[in-house]
Formats: structure tokens, sequence, C-alpha cells
């Protein structure tokens, strides 16, 4: 991942200045934008590895920015990583739907940041998750065709939207989805409805897992996730 161009785009000199320092020390190139409309011309202009963009922008706001990206067909690929003040849990949510890939709370760590950044590009890097019909992560071995799931080796009997939801969360393991992206990406005979519908869906999933539920996590005012392995 060395030399790999990350664009900033953040209105705050200093935060800019730091986030650029400590993505140089470990080896990535960067390049910074002070507003929204910077940021989309450079963006377009050069297309970056990863962008990392702050959602308090002045003129065009983070969410309006993440929107354009994703609508054009030469930035929409780039991931995105959001940088948000803590509270800002409903914009964080927007961006996701939008296409963000994660996001960072400030204030955050140096060690924090960089890793979250490496996370994505490797997670961008590998092949896409959809082509597997059997997956392994953590005691969990899920077989989507034969609609299977065993804990430790036990098998789990789960419904068609309990299994859904597990499945989808497990194609992309660490990273965070929103309750609205749960409902359009989970689709079975009863599939939930509502964003209420997904919390009674995720609380009966991670009782029937049993130790395996814990691997599903809940990211407080945003949504939920499935663990990322240790490498």
């Amino acid at each position: 991942m060395a030399h790999e161009l990350i664009l900033i785009v953040e209105d705050e000199k200093d935060i800019a200045e730091l986030v650029a320092y400590n993505l140089k020390r470990e080896g990535f190139r960067t390049r910074t934008a002070e507003s929204g409309e910077k940021g989309l011309a450079l963006a377009a202009a050069n297309p970056p590895s990863l962008i990392l963009l702050d959602l308090m922008l002045p003129g065009v706001d983070g969410r309006e920015v993440c929107r354009r990206l994703k609508a054009s067909e030469t930035t929409r690929s780039i991931p995105v990583v959001m940088l948000t003040a803590r509270g800002e849990d409903i914009d964080v949510v927007a961006g996701l739907e939008l296409g963000a890939d994660d996001y960072i709370t400030k204030p955050f760590s140096p060690k924090v940041l960089v890793a979250r950044v490496r996370s994505v590009l490797r997670r961008r890097a590998e092949p896409a998750p959809e082509l597997s019909d059997h997956l392994r992560i953590h005691d969990l071995d899920i077989d989507v065709a034969r609609h299977q799931v065993r804990c430790g080796g036990a098998p789990v009997e789960l419904s068609a939207t309990e299994f859904g939801l597990l499945v989808f969360l497990a194609r992309r393991p660490g990273w965070v989805f929103s309750r609205a992206q749960i409902i359009s990406g989970v689709r079975g005979e009863d599939y939930p409805v509502t964003e209420r519908a997904v919390d009674v869906q995720v609380l009966g999933l991670r009782r029937k897992l049993g130790a395996c539920g814990e691997v599903i996590e809940t990211v407080r005012g945003v949504g939920y996730r499935l663990k990322e392995p240790t490498p």
C-alpha cells in the first residue's frame, strides 16, 4: 500500500496537516483540499486511492461531496472514509447510505487513522466476496447455497431473514451498515420492513448463534457490522 495517494478534504488546516503528516510517515502520498469544491476538482483531475472526507465543510458539505463522487463515472469507485465530530450520527448514516466506506470520529488517534485507511484499502483490493457460496469467518461456517450455518461445528437453525442478514454482514466483515442499508440488502420471505425490525432480527440472530453472536457488533447511532478477523 506504500505510495498510495490519499486525498484529504478538510477545512481545518491543523487537522489536515496532522493527517497528512501521519500518512506520509507511513509511506502514503497525500493531497489536501480545504473545500468540497476543490476536493471534487482534485478527485476528478487525478483520482486518488482513497478520500478522507470531513463532513462539516463550508459551502458544499461532505454529504453532497460524497453524493457527487459516487454519481460520477470517474470517481465512484474511489473509497471514501468520512471524518466526523461526535454527535453527528445522522450525518454518518446519510454518508454510509450515499456510498461512503467507513468513518472516523474526531478526535482520533493517528494510529487508528492509519489502521482504518489501510483496512479500507485492503478490503477494496480483495476479490468480490459475493462470488463465494461458502463463507468461513471467526467460528462461523456459512454454506450460502445450502442455507446452512454452523457455529463451532454445531448447526444453527435460522429464519430466511436471519440467514440473509448474517450472510449480508459476513460478506463485508468490518464494514458498518445502517439499518436502511440492511433492509435494502437483505431479501427473504419474511425480511424486515422497518428499521426497528432490523434490531429485532439482530437480537434474535445473536441469541441463536450463541457464542458466535458476539461477532455482530452494534455501532451506536449508525447500525451493525460483523467484526473484522484479526490478521
